[in-house]
């Protein structure tokens, strides 16, 4: 059941990552795609992968060619969970993510306890231009996971992008008056620490810098050992122009974060204010910094997450 769990797990982590790309590159992906599945994706059960030598066409059609064969078998079994996510790997190979909203739609309703489900869904609708459909998707994972930082950071994304920082700041602040309470009844169900982060990354986009350093300051007083407000901090003040007073910062955060995120934060540290670094972030922090548990990517560009 764990194998299962964790397999799973990875498959989800890998539809993110696509969707992300899909939002980036459109549909120039093929020489990504497999790299992103392999070992990511878990295979469903006999479905053939193109080969690596054929031909783009034929690629094309053997993927649609696998589509057809899952259609075909949701046809007969509609709730057949493994047709379902083969379908919808299949369709966002193709970077067909308007044709992969019908698979989740199902996934989400048969996997009401899985919210990345839905907030893949989201994701998928606010792609293809849906962003009514994605707010209200990502409002009703909220409803009942209020802490859901994924939806969390879906819905602030959409907020920003559609020029309504207020209403990303204020879901945030209420989110944050609410988990005492909320952690209460269900301990651990909103990460205080994440929700700051967010929130001091859009604090930083509206360049309310005043603001961003005081939630980052307070979420690095309450949890001494997570790198994420000290990096946010040292990138504020170096957007500032105060250079030596980020240094150590950058060092702390370093010191402080997982060894796969030390690169880019040492590379942000020497970037030129202003400029992007490497991992797509800007010197500005000018998009939220998710920070889920497992890092998963998410069509807007963010911080480096725990």
């Amino acid at each position: 059941m764990a194998e299962s769990t964790e397999r799973r797990n990875r498959w989800i982590i890998s539809v993110f990552m696509v969707l992300a790309l899909l939002a980036f590159v459109g549909i120039s992906l093929a020489p990504l795609l497999s790299g992103l599945f392999q070992g990511g994706i878990p295979p469903v059960a006999n479905s053939p992968t193109p080969s690596a030598s054929a031909s783009p066409t034929a690629k094309k059609e053997d993927l649609e060619a696998q589509a057809k064969g899952y259609e075909l078998v949701l046809q007969r079994e509609p709730e057949n969970q493994t047709a379902l996510r083969g379908l919808l790997e299949t369709r966002l190979a193709l970077a067909d993510v308007k044709g992969a909203i019908v698979p989740l739609e199902k996934l989400a309703k048969l996997n009401p306890d899985e919210t990345l489900y839905a907030v893949l869904l989201a994701q998928a609708k606010q792609q293809t231009g849906d962003r009514e459909g994605a707010a209200q998707t990502y409002r009703s994972v909220l409803t009942t996971h209020p802490g859901d930082i994924q939806a969390l950071n879906g819905l602030t994304s959409l907020l920003l992008q559609q020029n309504r920082p207020e209403s990303a700041i204020a879901l945030l602040q209420d989110t944050l008056k609410t988990a005492t309470q909320a952690n209460q009844v269900q301990p651990n169900s909103i990460d205080v620490t994440s929700v700051q982060v967010l929130l001091g990354g859009v604090y930083a986009s509206q360049k309310r810098y005043d603001e961003a350093i005081a939630i980052y300051d307070e979420a690095a007083k309450t949890n001494k050992q997570d790198f994420r407000p000290v990096y946010g901090k040292a990138m504020i003040l170096k957007e500032q122009g105060k250079t030596e007073e980020a240094k150590p910062l950058f060092t702390k955060a370093a010191e402080l974060a997982p060894a796969k995120y030390r690169d880019q934060i040492n590379q942000a540290a020497s970037a030129v204010p202003g400029a992007t670094t490497p991992a797509g972030t800007s010197s500005t922090l000018g998009t939220p910094a998710a920070a889920p548990a497992s890092p998963q990517p998410s069509p807007a560009p963010a911080a480096p997450q725990k």
